[in-house]
């Protein structure tokens, strides 16, 4: 995999800044390690990527175990927002937090366009 760092840094700090309701995002490889990140300055992005991979592979079981096709998406919603964790490649996943503001179905669409410029940008 070739990733265009400062390309892929780029793309998240513009979704992150200019994308209403949303409170940050990374892009982690499937071992837990951070490609690249738009965090708020109080979580730690180790912790947070190792996570994040983790969950994305107990979900991939999960959707194994119950027959339920390939995964394409985790959705956690809590009382302060939303974690989204989807698909960005064989080589990537991305995470994005939301505010419990975010209207659900502009934030998939929004979500879909970044994940386009990153796949572009991880295939460069």
């Amino acid at each position: 995999m070739v990733v265009a760092s400062n390309k892929i840094d780029n793309i998240l700090q513009h979704f992150v800044s200019n994308t209403s309701d949303i409170q940050g995002a990374a892009l982690v490889s499937p071992d837990g390690l951070t490609l690249a990140s738009s965090l708020p300055m109080d979580m730690d992005e180790e912790r947070t990527a190792a996570m994040s991979a983790a969950m994305l592979s107990l979900g991939e079981r999960i959707a194994q175990e119950l027959v339920r096709g390939t995964l394409d998406r985790i959705y956690v919603e809590g009382d302060k927002g939303y974690g989204i964790l989807i698909s960005c490649g064989e080589e990537a996943v991305l995470l994005v937090l939301a505010s419990q503001t975010a209207k659900q179905g502009l934030l998939m669409l929004e979500i879909k366009k970044v994940v386009a410029e990153l796949k572009a940008a991880l295939s460069y």
